[in-house]
């Protein structure tokens, strides 16, 4: 089913209890104003993460829309989602634009990794599950997810946040704190709350206080400058085509986002499983589609310049609230995010945003990113005395968050998040094969599973990057913040 979607009783919302299937839908203006919802759950994250990795926001914005159409018509309508931009790709990015490459660099590496992760779709598909856990157990995918986002510390902390260090403290206390304090919607965009005021905020002082004297990250140095330069948003048109970006391509470059793969085939199966759960469906037969979906996207996405997309829990947030699971909202948010894209003088304001605000946002973001990686450890119950898990992860998680290197070449070397993949994943095969039957056994026992296995990507338990573990109530999925 992709089109065709039949009329849910008199069309208008469900009473307590009931659902709106994927191939129903209510009324139009009904379906337009669920819509709207899922732009407004999606915004925040989808323009913040272009910011954070330099690319352009009004392109990502629309190219999410690009994106999570091609995503409903390979899924055949069976899993309703939107993509947004993926933040699993930031850490690769600093590290791309660190070693000197520019935006073409940046979506050509991407692209690359947008391809490796539609062929994983194609494995799963044909082969199972079971392929990718034996490959990829929970152990080994939350110490890759928590370096991603732990290696982003020094951005956050040298780029962003000295830039103006008490919005930065403003705008992250103001995200905490609405993250807490408010519920159900307003709670799912605290990220997107928090730009707002962190914005009005440095307008605010630019207004009272007038310049700032700090590190400015486009100069590279400390100048005197406003807070928010709005001379580029009086020069954008009103209607317009973003700017592209021809995407080139290096090696180096993309091993050095490629470990954002494991991170996404992770979300994936969590996003698939929470929406399996909540439309009371076994969506499990179409995951291998839904990765290789959001493969294709990416691909898509990237070849123009645009951001890395994955499926958003924020969506999934709005439908368990709202009870319709409709995919004829995701395609009128879909139209709405595409129309945004066309009016330049909306990426102009948004691509203003000052370095502070985004600096107290990147602390939380990024820190959260590090930490799913330890909610896959906790919800798969890893035993950490079983030095199987202990000694190599370890060894990978340092070496991704202290950016450690190793040189083969002039031309070639692995650092970072790409040698800390490469170490968690090899060493921690390594280390199950050389074990004494004793640990080993102790894996089987941890789990239920075979050794090294895990739960079953997108089962109950399973891999989950974000939202709750399988089982929980859906309408609690990703209360604050955004991962991806």
């Amino acid at each position: 089913m992709a089109f065709g979607w039949k009329l849910y009783g008199d069309g208008k919302a469900p009473p307590l209890g009931e659902a709106v299937a994927p191939d129903e839908r209510l009324s139009w203006p009904l379906t337009v104003g669920i819509g709207a919802q899922h732009v407004v759950a999606m915004f925040g994250a989808t323009f913040v993460f272009p910011l954070i990795m330099g690319l352009d926001a009004n392109l990502a914005i629309m190219m999410s829309g690009v994106a999570t159409i091609i995503f409903l018509l390979i899924v055949q309508g069976k899993v309703p989602s939107y993509l947004g931009t993926s933040a699993s790709f930031v850490g690769g990015v600093a590290a791309i634009r660190a070693g000197g490459g520019d935006s073409g660099d940046v979506v050509g590496a991407i692209l690359v990794s947008g391809i490796v992760l539609a062929l994983v779709g194609l494995l799963i598909q044909a082969a199972g599950t079971q392929v990718v856990n034996r490959v990829l157990p929970p152990a080994v995918t939350g110490a890759v997810v928590m370096l991603i986002g732990f290696n982003l510390a020094p951005v956050a902390a040298a780029t962003y946040w000295p830039q103006d260090q008490w919005v930065a403290l403003a705008t992250m206390t103001f995200v905490i704190v609405v993250s807490l304090a408010l519920r159900g919607f307003w709670a799912r965009i605290s990220i997107l709350l928090g730009l707002v005021f962190g914005y009005l905020l440095s307008l605010l002082l630019d207004a009272t206080l007038g310049q700032i004297t700090s590190f400015d990250a486009g100069a590279g140095d400390i100048t005197t400058r406003a807070r928010v330069d709005l001379d580029a948003v009086g020069q954008a048109d009103w209607f317009g085509l973003p700017e592209f970006t021809a995407p080139s391509f290096s090696v180096n470059f993309s091993l050095l986002v490629l470990p954002a793969v494991i991170a996404l085939v992770a979300e994936n199966a969590g996003h698939v499983k929470a929406v399996g759960e909540m439309t009371k469906r076994n969506l499990d037969p179409v995951l291998g589609r839904a990765v290789f979906a959001d493969g294709v996207s990416t691909v898509v996405a990237t070849s123009v310049g645009g951001s890395p997309t994955t499926t958003y829990a924020e969506n999934i947030g709005v439908m368990a609230a709202t009870r319709v699971y409709s995919t004829a909202a995701y395609y009128v948010a879909a139209a709405v995010a595409i129309l945004l894209g066309l009016v330049p003088k909306f990426g102009a304001i948004v691509n203003a945003t000052p370095g502070g605000v985004l600096g107290g946002i990147t602390v939380v973001l990024y820190g959260m990113i590090g930490l799913l990686g330890a909610k896959i450890w906790k919800e798969n119950r890893v035993d950490f005395a079983n030095p199987i898990n202990l000694v190599p992860l370890a060894a990978g998680i340092i070496i991704g968050i202290g950016n450690v290197s190793l040189t083969f070449t002039d031309n070639f070397s692995l650092s970072g998040i790409a040698l800390g993949t490469i170490v968690a994943v090899a060493g921690w095969h390594l280390s199950r094969a050389l074990a004494p039957a004793e640990m080993k056994a102790a894996l089987t026992a941890e789990t239920g599973f075979p050794a090294g296995t895990g739960p079953a990507l997108g089962s109950t338990g399973g891999h989950r990057v974000d939202g709750d573990p399988g089982g929980a109530d859906p309408s609690d999925v990703d209360r604050g913040a955004h991962r991806h």
